[in-house]
C-alpha cells in the first residue's frame, strides 16, 4: 500500500497506463486501476474525478508555469518569442516525465475519448496562454493567434521530442519556432498561369 498520497497517485497513473495498453481505455474499469495500483477505488476518487482524468494529471501545474512564464518574460519581446520562453519552462516537466509521455500519447492518439479530452485540455491551455499575452498589452486577436500557433508548434515539438529523444525537447522547441518564423517569412512564388 502507497504510504503518501503522492505516491499512490503515481502509482495510479501507472496502473491506469499499462491497463489501457494492455486492454484498452474501454475495457478499463477504476477498480482494476486501483487494484493494479495497490489502493482501494474509493482513493482512487480521491485523486482523480474520473479515469480519463489519470492521464491529463497536471494541466493545473502546466497552465500556471506557462502563465507565469508569459508574465514574467522580459519586456520588448514578440510574442512567439514569449512563447518560446514559456514552452521551454514548462518543458522540462515533460522532459522528466518521458517514460510516461510516450506511451500516454499511444493510448490518447487511438482512444476517442481521450483525444476529445486532450483538445479541451489544449483549447482550454490555449486561452490561458492568450490571456497572458492580452496582460502583457499584446492586442486580442493578435494574443490568440499567437497562442494557437504557439501551441501547434509545442504540440509537434513534443511529438517530434517523445519519436527522438536522442535531442533535449528544447532542440526540438527551438526548430519548430524556426519553422514557425520561416514560414511567416516565405513568400510562396505565384502561381503559373497556363497561356491563352
Amino acid at each position: 500500500m502507497p504510504r503518501s498520497g503522492a505516491e499512490a497517485r503515481r502509482r495510479l497513473q501507472q496502473a491506469a497506463l499499462e491497463l489501457y495498453r494492455e486492454r484498452g481505455f474501454d475495457q478499463t474499469t477504476t477498480a482494476e486501476i486501483a487494484a493494479r495500483a495497490g489502493v482501494n477505488e474509493r482513493t482512487f476518487f480521491r485523486h482523480f474525478p474520473d479515469k480519463r482524468e489519470v492521464l491529463f494529471d497536471g494541466e493545473g501545474a502546466l497552465r500556471a508555469a506557462l502563465i507565469q512564464a508569459v508574465a514574467e518574460a522580459p519586456d520588448g519581446l514578440q510574442p512567439l518569442d514569449i512563447l518560446l520562453g514559456a514552452f521551454r519552462k514548462a518543458g522540462r516537466t515533460l522532459e522528466e516525465n518521458l517514460p510516461f509521455s510516450a506511451p500516454r500519447r499511444e493510448v490518447i492518439a487511438r482512444t476517442p475519448a481521450l483525444r476529445e479530452r486532450d483538445l479541451t485540455k489544449a483549447a482550454s491551455l490555449t486561452e490561458a496562454v492568450a490571456e497572458a499575452l492580452r496582460q502583457r498589452d499584446v492586442a486580442d486577436r493578435l494574443a490568440g493567434l499567437a497562442a494557437q500557433t504557439g501551441w501547434a508548434a509545442f504540440h509537434q515539438a513534443a511529438q517530434a521530442w517523445i519519436d527522438d529523444p536522442s535531442q533535449s525537447l528544447d532542440a526540438h522547441l527551438s526548430r519548430a519556432f524556426d519553422d514557425l518564423r520561416t514560414l511567416f517569412a516565405t513568400t510562396l512564388p505565384a502561381k503559373a498561369h497556363p497561356e491563352s
